[in-house]
């Protein structure tokens, strides 16, 4: 059994993630944050991603690297800079100096999320990122390229939409990624031997998607879930849009017009 670090193991992405991904891996959990209640196959470890001795003593001896960690909303540079920018590089410096040869990114769909929501994008789409927090996530899928070339660290980037149980409103029918379709993808992107540096889009089998996820049905994603059967109750209760609204237009949502957060009159709300 793999050996695999975990790092913003107490955020909500990780919360839905253990349960799917414990009974095939040792997981060793990371963040800022106490974890209180740990499975049998899971331990803690605390580590600041800015601290780049902390980041090293932590991915001593695994496997491969889940790195979720960081700011997840828009914030200030610094905040982010630190969290983001600082603790990425720090993650893939940390993998080249144990020999660690696998990691996952949780990149976002906010790399790209100036796009128009009338186009198709694949992951070959140049980044066109909505935030300073969108920024950051370009900063680490270029890291991952970097370090997959120079130093043999192989990587699959996953730009996540919105991780949850359901849809809750008219954009995440087209973002929408179910706790297990992102747990296959994860380990597509720990398991699969072929990978060197990979984009992939996390989002299950939607109907309304914006995006073109041929990559990673080439590397063998099959999601088994789909936005659909929520589309009808969604719709009927989803406030009216602004046609003319950035948010409306871009594929970013809120993020697009956001200095904080994700939503300009809920500071502290991730979408």
């Amino acid at each position: 059994m793999k050996k695999i670090l975990m790092t913003g193991a107490a955020g909500g992405v990780g919360a839905f993630l253990r349960p799917e991904l414990r009974d095939r891996y040792e997981l060793v959990l990371s963040d800022l944050r106490d974890i209180p209640e740990l499975h049998s196959n899971e331990r803690f470890v605390a580590a600041d991603l800015a601290d780049p001795d902390a980041v090293l003593s932590a991915a001593e001896g695994v496997d491969g690297i889940i790195h979720l960690g960081g700011y997840a909303v828009e914030g200030p540079w610094p905040t982010i800079r630190d969290a983001n920018i600082e603790g990425t590089y720090n993650i893939y410096e940390a993998a080249r100096q144990h020999g660690i040869k696998r990691v996952v990114f949780a990149s976002s769909n906010h790399t790209i999320g100036f796009y128009p929501r009338t186009e198709t994008i694949d992951h070959l789409s140049v980044p066109r990122p909505d935030t300073r927090y969108g920024v950051s996530k370009v900063f680490g899928e270029a890291v991952a390229s970097l370090y997959a070339d120079k130093y043999g660290v192989e990587s699959m980037c996953v730009r996540i939409g919105n991780v949850a149980v359901k849809p809750l409103d008219t954009r995440r029918l087209a973002i929408w990624i179910s706790p297990r379709d992102l747990a296959q993808l994860i380990g597509i992107g720990l398991d699969h031997p072929e990978i060197r540096h990979e984009i992939v889009y996390g989002v299950s089998q939607n109907q309304r998607a914006w995006w073109d996820n041929r990559n990673a049905m080439r590397l063998g994603y099959r999601p088994m879930d789909s936005s659909e059967p929520y589309a009808e109750d969604v719709l009927a209760n989803a406030p009216p849009e602004d046609p003319d609204s950035i948010a409306t237009r871009c594929q970013g949502g809120n993020f697009a017009i956001s200095e904080s957060g994700g939503d300009p009159s809920k500071p502290d709300q991730s979408l």
